[in-house]
């Protein structure tokens, strides 16, 4: 598989205390990968230094094996999507929330109001178009923060502990559903997350981060078998062994 995205030397401060000090990442095309970690390992920064929305203390990070500078920055942004652990919906109808990332890219109207319409059905939440967004439940406001993502063809999808506020059954059943969508339409993503369902079910490698480095990667049954530190036996401990 080939490169999609590698970022080399990126540190990130935040509040003058260095959050990110990342040699080197990269993730292939069709890859899905998980970032886990304790609280504070970096994980967010992470995400957002590769979406371009915190400021680098130093690095490069290169799209399809083009740098992005900054002045190309909104162009590679348009690219790629992100979804937060809070649905950031706006207070519109949800059919105009997912059709807002195409009109902002220059799809017409209708067209967008198709697409935005498929990509709906495609989570299971088409007949909640036309209702408001702020009248949602939990999970139904996440996967139409994901049918979003989804509407504007990513090359690459960024997810920040997007199920956590959710209970066990919803996210076993979305966990399942993003999975199976990731796969059948070959989105390369990068989820953080502290879920074992999501970590082990959706993605084809693990990485370890800790104060800000990652600690370790591989496949989840190499990290899970040899784990580098305490977060990552606890992990194992409570996925039993894989």
């Amino acid at each position: 598989m080939s490169i999609i995205l590698q970022a080399e030397n990126i540190r990130i401060r935040r509040g003058g205390v260095r959050v990110l000090d990342l040699p080197r990442f990269s993730i292939a095309t069709n890859e899905k990968v998980a970032v886990v970690g304790p609280n504070g390992a970096g994980k967010s920064s992470l995400l957002l230094g590769l979406a371009c929305l915190l400021q680098r203390e130093s690095g490069t990070i290169s799209f399809r094996g083009e740098p992005v500078s900054a002045r190309g920055e909104t162009a590679y942004r348009r690219k790629i999507a992100m979804v937060f652990q809070e649905p950031l919906l706006f207070d519109t109808t949800v059919l105009d929330n997912v059709a807002e990332g195409l009109r902002i890219r220059g799809t017409g109207r209708s067209e967008a109001r198709d697409i935005a319409r498929n990509s709906l059905e495609l989570f299971k939440v088409g007949q909640l178009a036309g209702r408001s967004a702020h009248k949602l439940s939990g999970g139904e406001a996440q996967r139409v923060s994901l049918a979003r993502a989804f509407a504007v063809k990513p090359e690459l999808l960024l997810m920040d502990e997007p199920f956590s506020s959710l209970d066990l059954p919803t996210r076993i059943v979305l966990a399942e559903d993003l999975g199976r969508i990731l796969h059948e339409s070959g989105t390369a993503a990068i989820i953080a997350t502290h879920d074992r369902i999501e970590a082990l079910h959706i993605v084809d490698r693990l990485v370890v981060m800790d104060s800000g480095k990652i600690i370790q990667e591989g496949s989840p049954k190499e990290v899970m078998a040899q784990p580098a530190n305490a977060f990552i036996a606890a992990f194992r401990r409570t996925t039993g062994a894989i």
